[in-house]
């Protein structure tokens, strides 16, 4: 089957990628010539793990290319997919223009009976608006428009696509769910569950996924200031309750709040979406100011921990691990307040990309212990691998103080108490460090927990 990718963004390429991986004709189309040059080079402009390796195999098997003129590509596809940027809007809501004016510019292109996909998050009721621009562009009404929904984690995009937990395809004829049902057979004969349902319906899955899990995070984070506050222990809770199969694991991490590209954009805008129909989400409204108050008020417990005019050393920038996106990410509201407060700022992350230039008033290193070197206190921000195996005992002699703010709980408390360290985590309980590198105090006390925000 010939697709057309409109959009070399991470879903875009991913689509693109795994599409061919399946076997597809697949052409992917960006009207940044730059990266269109780029990516012809195999160079992925983005860091996903194994993307890279994958695009540069699919090129070499001839079944995937990269060009800037979609006009010219579409014209013998079978399905396009859009998959251009959805930016918010200062509303909350998302700003479809980018959408549309790829839909509609390309309309004239595509040939009779050809299927336009919305891979791009949008708001409830767009492909059945797409398609009534599509059909006055065209003067006629011969092209379907189909929902596709993406669910995509950055740092396993590939494995989540070939490996789903579900295939959401949004069809309001027969037409495009045929031609869907058909794309992504190599994946639903090995097992995939595909659901199909109206494009409406799709639109809201995608939004009401990403609320849910965006919830249960939101969630997790106040149970952990509970924990604090009462000497609990969070891990504890969260494996007490996730064993329970209605609720799951899943998202019950304790941390600094959710950042990326996709829960803190797609809460907002279904938040808007509520408001608009007159038919409000208050559990979502709540979750979307909790979350941004979390960020101040763990930049605020630092402040608080660190002497005056001292220096703090930031481990990971990316608003989660195997990625280096820092979109909405706690670093970037974290850092600047540390600056603010006058206190002196040294980063690393192992895939720091815009990171660098976002936050360039910081001091970045190429190593963890480099940027941990005379710190008064260390922050793990992202739970990177590399930070869960760092010599404790190596970070101790570097750092002037001793204090481990771990907001991600990635690091065994006792550990981190033998190397000299004052261990501190989040909705963990308090126990002397003295006592852990002595070897007592019961097994339920051995972790040191910050004071609540």
């Amino acid at each position: 089957m010939k697709i057309v990718i409109l959009g070399a963004g991470y879903v875009g390429l991913t689509t693109s990628a795994c599409l061919a991986e399946l076997g597809h004709q697949v052409t992917c189309c960006d009207i940044d010539a730059g990266r269109v040059a780029a990516l012809n080079r195999a160079e992925t402009p983005i860091y996903e793990p194994g993307l890279g390796d994958l695009i540069k195999a699919q090129m070499q098997a001839g079944r995937l290319a990269f060009a800037c003129d979609a006009k010219q590509a579409v014209g013998t596809a079978n399905a396009v997919f859009l998959a251009v940027g959805t930016p918010s809007s200062e509303d909350g809501d998302i700003d479809l223009s980018y959408v549309e004016a790829a839909a509609t510019e390309i309309a004239p292109y595509l040939p009779e009976g050809a299927v336009l996909v919305v891979k791009s998050t949008v708001v409830a009721g767009t492909a059945q608006r797409l398609k009534r621009l599509v059909d006055t562009r065209r003067g006629r009404d011969d092209i379907a428009v189909a929902s596709n929904p993406e669910f995509l984690r950055e740092g396993s995009a590939i494995e989540d696509f070939l490996h789903a937990d579900r295939i959401i395809i949004g069809v309001d004829d027969a037409q495009s769910e045929a031609l869907l049902r058909t794309l992504y057979r190599p994946l639903t004969r090995a097992g995939v569950p595909l659901l199909a349902t109206r494009t409406v319906n799709a639109e809201l899955i995608k939004y009401a996924a990403n609320a849910m899990l965006a919830l249960k995070i939101g969630f997790i984070n106040d149970v952990a200031d509970l924990c604090e506050a009462l000497g609990g222990d969070v891990k504890a809770v969260a494996d007490g309750i996730g064993r329970d199969h209605r609720i799951g694991t899943a998202f019950l991490a304790a941390g600094p709040g959710f950042g990326g590209s996709c829960f803190p954009k797609d809460t907002r805008a279904f938040a808007s979406t509520g408001r608009r129909y007159g038919r409000p989400q208050p559990l979502i409204e709540a979750l979307i100011e909790g979350n941004e108050a979390r960020k101040g008020a763990l930049a605020q417990r630092i402040i608080h921990a660190a002497p005056r005019h001292g220096r703090v050393a930031i481990l990971g920038t990316s608003f989660k691990a195997n990625t280096d996106d820092v979109r909405e990410a706690a670093a970037l509201t974290i850092v600047p307040r540390l600056i603010e407060a006058g206190l002196e700022v040294h980063a690393h992350d192992p895939q720091p990309g815009a990171a660098k230039r976002l936050l360039a008033a910081a001091h970045w290193h190429d190593t963890a212990l480099a940027a941990t070197r005379d710190a008064d206190v260390a922050v793990i921000l992202t739970e990177w691998d590399e930070y869960r195996t760092l010599d404790l005992t190596q970070l101790a002699r570097a750092m002037r103080g001793r204090l481990l703010l771990d907001f991600r709980n990635i690091v065994v408390a006792q550990e981190a108490a033998r190397a000299g360290l004052d261990y501190q985590g989040l909705g963990l309980p308090a126990a002397p460090s003295a006592q852990i590198r002595r070897g007592q105090g019961a097994a339920g006390s051995l972790r040191v927990a910050a004071s609540p925000a």
